[in-house]
């Protein structure tokens, strides 16, 4: 599965193979290899892409499918205990939690609209 990331991010980035190739250090049949999933890429390689593309190694994985990861190191103490509790709630209730929030984001962005019509 990670070999079509590695294709995806290529074209997203608008290069071509040999460049990426130079860029890990490998040769151009080589990391032809890796984008067909012929053979594994190592991690060493795996860290320069994420590093190139500006991507967690997740999604070079394809763990998530959020290009920057979620680390912890990213969230607050409060943010974390936030997630685990979510993670604790039943369906349903982490449903009614998550419409809660889309509505809330809605009245902030709404109030935020209305500061930048003021200025």
């Amino acid at each position: 599965m990670f070999y079509q990331r590695l294709r995806d991010l290529k074209e997203d980035a608008e290069q071509k193979q040999a460049t990426i190739a130079k860029i890990i250090n490998v040769s151009e049949n080589q990391y032809g290899r890796y984008e067909r999933g012929e053979t594994d890429l190592p991690l060493e390689k795996a860290v320069k892409l994420a590093k190139f593309y500006k991507v967690s190694i997740d999604y070079i994985a394809g763990l998530t499918n959020d290009k920057r990861g979620l680390t912890r190191s990213e969230l607050s103490d409060m943010e974390t205990d936030v997630i685990k509790k979510m993670r604790s709630l039943s369906g349903e209730r982490r449903g009614m939690l998550l419409e809660r929030l889309a509505v809330l984001y809605s009245e902030q962005e709404d109030e935020d609209a209305k500061v930048k019509d003021i200025i």
